[in-house]
């Protein structure tokens, strides 16, 4: 009997050993690439993503005595910890949580600016955004419009982490970029790394259209930089070359410029050629005549975005390239985009725009 249970246990432990040293999953499809440039001189200190959100937001309430910051959990430091420490610093009467209705804290939020106060509000997940899209969309966006200019919502930004994150299905993986930016009074923001989350976020925080600013929420953690500790805003409307190249310009926005600037990187190891890597960073507007010069420089273009390729924003920018650019085009402009069904759980790896899928487009559309 004794033998018989050091021969189960030795047979479990193989299995354990086997599947311990089996494939593993991985949560990240991508290699990180941080900003080695700060946009101002002066004191930095490392941060992730989280952690540069979360300092934008706290210079944001210690500068603006109207400012409040509220959606669901907040007041604990919020589901991803980006508003950790802020009720404590500023009072549960301007760091607050609100109940679960995304509507009513999109209402809210609207209410506050038209009255004159700075809302930064908080959907705890983008693909739970959609019930605040009538106040998003039909309130704040046309706000100054529908009152002639006497009236606006200018001081409302909307914040909600977005995209894939290894293990997030079909209800915490979507990227709903695209159905913002088909919205006239709206701007439009995603942010690459801690730097720009930063500089991005308060100059949204600051602009008068009321603003949607999506955060990658891998990032959160994955992205570290060394961040100015001081105020700055990046200018909103305006892309980043990241890199300079003439064989092709790739372009894509938040996680995928990181995909991107590894098929860059490839691209040149393999191929011997250098591309150009534009990062959007505003969706709404965007900025065209960066991508337009730069494909007209390279006559190729390969457009990347893990929300599904129809009606994709990468639509959008294809379209104008072929209206401004066409003379100047090699080959067709590639989009490699999510596939048009729901954001699978187990098959995420094969759904998102990896390195592989796009250094294949960028291939091909090198050999057209």
């Amino acid at each position: 009997m004794a033998s018989l249970a050091t021969k189960n246990t030795s047979l479990f432990v193989k299995l354990i050993k086997n599947v311990t040293n089996g494939p593993k999953r991985l949560s990240s499809h991508f290699i990180y690439y941080p900003d080695n440039e700060v946009p101002v001189e002066g004191e930095t200190t490392k941060m992730n993503m989280m952690q540069a959100i979360n300092n934008a937001m706290d210079i944001t309430l210690k500068t603006d005595p109207t400012a409040v910051l509220f959606g669901e959990d907040v007041g604990f430091g919020g589901v991803f910890r980006c508003a950790l420490g802020l009720q404590e610093k500023y009072g549960k009467d301007r760091v607050f949580n609100t109940p679960l209705c995304e509507q009513g804290i999109a209402g809210f939020g609207i209410g506050l600016a038209t009255a004159g106060a700075t809302a930064i509000a908080e959907i705890q997940f983008a693909d739970y955004i959609f019930p605040a899209f009538d106040q998003i969309i039909n309130e704040a966006a046309k706000a100054r419009y529908r009152s002639g200019g006497q009236f606006e919502c200018g001081g409302l930004t909307v914040r909600t982490p977005c995209s894939a994150v290894g293990h997030g299905g079909l209800y915490h993986s979507q990227s709903p970029e695209a159905f913002f930016a088909h919205v006239p009074g709206l701007r439009v923001v995603v942010p690459r790394g801690p730097i720009t989350a930063k500089g991005l976020l308060l100059a949204c925080i600051r602009e008068r259209d009321p603003c949607v600013f999506l955060e990658p929420k891998i990032l959160y953690r994955s992205a570290s930089e060394e961040v100015p500790t001081g105020d700055y805003v990046l200018p909103l409307g305006k892309a980043q070359v990241l890199r300079e190249g003439d064989a092709a310009t790739l372009i894509g926005w938040g996680t995928q410029i990181h995909v991107l600037l590894e098929v860059a990187e490839m691209a040149q190891e393999k191929l011997g050629v250098k591309c150009d890597v534009i990062d959007l960073q505003s969706i709404l507007p965007w900025d065209e005549d960066t991508v337009c010069n730069s494909v007209k420089k390279t006559g190729r273009c390969v457009i990347a975005h893990e929300a599904p390729l129809t009606s994709g924003f990468g639509a959008e920018i294809a379209a104008t390239i072929q209206e401004e650019c066409f003379l100047h085009l090699e080959a067709p402009v590639c989009r490699v985009a999510g596939w048009d069904a729901p954001f699978p759980h187990v098959f995420e790896a094969f759904y998102i725009p990896d390195k592989w899928r796009c250094y294949q487009a960028l291939l091909d559309t090198l050999q057209y």
